[in-house]
């Protein structure tokens, strides 16, 4: 669901940076609320795994098209709202300046469509109404699963909204939203199973992560070291079997205009931002550059690739060590910030 530049206008991209960034300085803010500083470890590691899952793209049977995890609400399941949005944030931008995945300019509404609605909206409705304090293994499945598919239900729809709302005519609103809300409810099923699937995990080994604010004297250090496994495999061997077809977006655009990518306007602000994240980007697509004057060509399932390892292992690094500095971080300014009142 990662935007490109070419899907806004100017102005509908630089709303979408202004509530993101407002939603990282509000939950900055909430962190030092109630959020354990042993749980900063998990974030990054958490972050991590959610990059590594990301490039695991599957396939929706009889459509073409092919999906993969938002992650948002594991996160926030795990986490609680605040520290999973920052921990989505650092995901896309990790994602967006060094492998090209997810326009500059789309950054802060691609925050909004696969972080913002799953953190502030659907989390809390799930854990209000459904969890309380007391999950139990079937509340955690209902939760993962419905959570999973409302959640990306409205991101969708907010695709379809924010393409609208940018005058992108390739994308009638009426045909480009009949095709992205069904292809992204099949997507939301999977993600729902696999976001169970994490969750029984983490609350099977340390059930006190999903019901107190404190982990205490309890130890977190297997559920992080079997989520830093699970992230290195997973962006390292198993990335080499993403689906080959498009994703849900570039499907729906496919089938709605005839191209699974649009030019993005040639001028000004937009010549800046693709200039910028070609030269960010070391590894664009989650693999090696190719060669000046040669043609980038579509990679066959199951193909081993250096290119996508490195790409798996050294984004889920980055992005563990950003998410895990944007705690220490936010939890310090927010102490201080405490401190003088």
């Amino acid at each position: 669901m990662h935007m490109a530049d070419a899907l806004l206008s100017s102005a509908v991209g630089a709303a979408g940076w202004a509530v993101s960034a407002g939603l990282i300085a509000y939950s900055s803010r909430k962190l030092n609320d109630n959020f354990d500083e042993k749980r900063v470890p998990l974030m990054g590691v958490l972050a991590a795994f959610i990059f590594a899952a990301q490039m695991i793209n599957f396939t929706i049977p009889a459509t073409g098209s092919s999906g993969h995890l938002a992650g948002a609400l594991l996160l926030a399941f795990l986490l609680g709202p605040y520290a999973g949005f920052i921990s989505i944030a650092s995901v896309l931008t990790v994602q967006a300046f060094f492998f090209a995945d997810g326009g500059i300019l789309a950054l802060g509404c691609n925050m909004i469509n696969m972080g913002a609605f799953a953190c502030f909206i659907v989390y809390p409705v799930v854990k209000h109404t459904l969890l309380k304090d007391n999950p139990t293994k079937s509340k955690i499945i209902i939760g993962s699963v419905l959570g999973s598919i409302i959640g990306l239900q409205m991101g969708a729809f907010a695709v379809v909204l924010e393409t609208r709302a940018s005058g992108i005519s390739e994308l009638p609103f009426g045909t480009f939203l009949l095709l992205m809300q069904p292809v992204h409810l099949a997507i939301g099923v999977v993600e729902g199973v696999v976001t169970a699937t994490v969750v029984l995990f983490v609350w099977g080994n340390r059930p006190e992560l999903l019901t107190a604010e404190k982990v205490g004297s309890h130890s977190i250090t297997r559920v992080i070291v079997s989520l830093l496994v699970a992230a290195v495999f997973t962006g390292g061997v198993l990335s080499w079997f993403a689906s080959a077809n498009p994703d849900g977006l570039e499907w729906s655009m496919f089938k709605t205009s005839g191209q699974e990518e649009l030019a993005a306007p040639d001028r000004g602000l937009y010549n800046s931002l693709n200039s910028l994240q070609e030269n960010s980007s070391f590894l664009p697509g989650y693999d090696f550059k190719p060669p000046v004057g040669a043609e980038s060509s579509d990679k066959a399932w199951g193909s081993v690739s250096a290119g996508t390892s490195l790409a798996g292992i050294l984004g889920s690094l980055i992005t563990l060590v950003l998410t895990f500095a944007a705690g220490v971080l936010f939890r310090k300014k927010s102490s201080l910030l405490t401190a003088k009142k």
